[in-house]
């Protein structure tokens, strides 16, 4: 062999080398973004499932506050109905808002905020939504790194060959919303 040709072989290698490594970086970044937003949609589900406990406990106690159970629940199935990140952002501020409503309506009924089925759906929630928020900043951080990839010199060329696009960050649509939702009594 001549050393041009030795040359463009080792080009070549080295260039299908970056080829792979900036794939297989993309595909490994694009999965964790994908494994971390499962996360975020399991804790969601959790708290989805432990709303309508919630709801009968408090509608015990509160038979004429049927708006703000309507609320809940309507904020709960659009949350199951969502279809995408940004949905189910919408959704997570329908929820808060919601899950604000009923606390605030517990407030005016000492015998619920003693008891017991409320106040361990209540330390239930809490720790869902403490889940939720890790979630959420872990998702995000996750997100960040991936589009960074997708952006980024070389890996840029990669993405834009193999049709990496960007993923979008889980925000909340209300500013308001970015409160956890108050429910201590």
């Amino acid at each position: 062999m001549n050393p041009t040709t030795i040359i463009v072989l080792a080009v070549v290698i080295i260039l299908l080398l970056i080829t792979i490594s900036s794939y297989n970086k993309l595909v490994r970044l694009k999965n964790r973004v994908e494994n971390q937003w499962s996360q975020i949609s399991i804790q969601l589900k959790r708290r989805a499932d432990l709303i309508p406990n919630l709801v009968e406990v408090v509608k015990g106690y509160a038979k004429h506050e049927r708006e703000a159970f309507k609320e809940v629940i309507e904020a709960r199935n659009t949350y199951l109905n969502a279809t995408s990140v940004d949905e189910a952002a919408k959704s997570e501020s329908l929820m808060q808002g919601a899950l604000k409503q009923v606390f605030a309506l517990a407030e005016n009924y000492p015998e619920l905020k003693a008891n017991t089925n409320f106040l361990d759906l209540q330390s239930q929630l809490k720790d869902i939504e403490d889940k939720i928020a890790y979630a959420r900043q872990f998702y995000n951080d996750t997100v960040n790194i991936y589009n960074d990839a997708v952006d980024m010199f070389p890996s840029n060329i990669f993405a834009n060959i193999f049709n990496f696009k960007q993923a979008n960050l889980f925000e909340l649509t209300n500013p308001q919303d970015a409160e956890n939702i108050k429910i201590q009594f």
